[in-house]
């Protein structure tokens, strides 16, 4: 759908004021106006997931095998992180996420009686900060973007680390908006954080589409009333009860090509 260009460069602005601490970057007005006046689709607006679903959390595996003496523990460490993020939403308790991912780490080395030194610890700091993307992950979101979808990230980071993330990765530039749960303290998959990214969009819930590798968001997320798409990274899987995802693919290419196919 072709939209005028005078159109567009208000739009443009008016997101701009808009944004707040919700975004985790402003976006200088000629970029924005240049991201804009793309040809763009009026259905869905894509909102996607960042840890392991964009970026590749696998390359922690080396650390664990080292402070731990086996891979597998990133699993254990992964799986408590996103536990107790869920708990301390429940309790209407928050800090911040890399708090939280350091101090689960140590929980870990406890349980499991490993004595981690300082340097270990700055060492899985040092990893957190530079997750790669997957390999694909830039080939699909060229193909989104050029197929004229609107693109904006809801992470569990903070608004800074989350950019920075990103920024490293070199993604930013795929997406006109960064949301981060800090805005609203609560973590995924509480329906806050889905509906903060309506509001703020200016949008019904029911045009949004999250895209992630983890169920427990698609179930939050089609809970408050998107439309969702499951990437199947290795150690996710559906959970075959309710409501499921109408996309579920080994990858994000080929969730790429589902959606441009279902929500043109």
């Amino acid at each position: 759908m072709e939209i005028k260009r005078g159109t567009l460069i208000a739009a443009a602005m008016a997101g701009a004021l808009g944004a707040g601490v919700v975004s985790a970057h402003a976006e200088e007005p000629e970029k924005q106006e240049v991201r804009m006046t793309r040809k763009t689709r009026g259905g869905r607006i894509l909102v996607f997931d960042v840890n392991e679903t964009l970026l590749d959390i696998e390359v922690l595996n080396p650390f664990f095998g080292r402070a731990f003496g086996d891979p597998r523990v990133m699993r254990q460490w992964f799986a408590e992180l996103i536990l107790y993020s869920e708990a301390l939403s429940l309790s209407g308790a928050y800090t911040e996420f890399g708090k939280l991912a350091v101090a689960v780490l140590n929980m870990v080395a406890k349980i499991r009686h490993v004595a981690l030194e300082d340097r270990d610890v700055n060492d899985f700091v040092d990893i957190m900060r530079s997750l790669p993307p997957h390999p694909e992950v830039p080939e699909a979101l060229e193909r989104l973007r050029t197929a004229g979808f609107r693109m904006v990230t809801l992470t569990n980071s903070a608004p800074q680390p989350g950019k920075a993330l990103l920024d490293k990765a070199g993604l930013s530039h795929y997406f006109e908006r960064q949301f981060s749960v800090d805005v609203v303290k609560r973590y995924k998959p509480s329906r806050q954080t889905y509906s903060l990214v309506a509001t703020e969009l200016r949008v019904e819930p029911g045009m949004l589409r999250l895209v992630a590798a983890h169920t427990w968001d698609t179930l939050g997320a089609m809970a408050a009333g998107y439309r969702a798409a499951l990437v199947t990274r290795p150690g996710n899987a559906p959970l075959l009860i309710g409501a499921q995802p109408d996309i579920v693919e080994p990858d994000l290419l080929a969730v790429a090509g589902r959606v441009v196919s279902l929500d043109d």
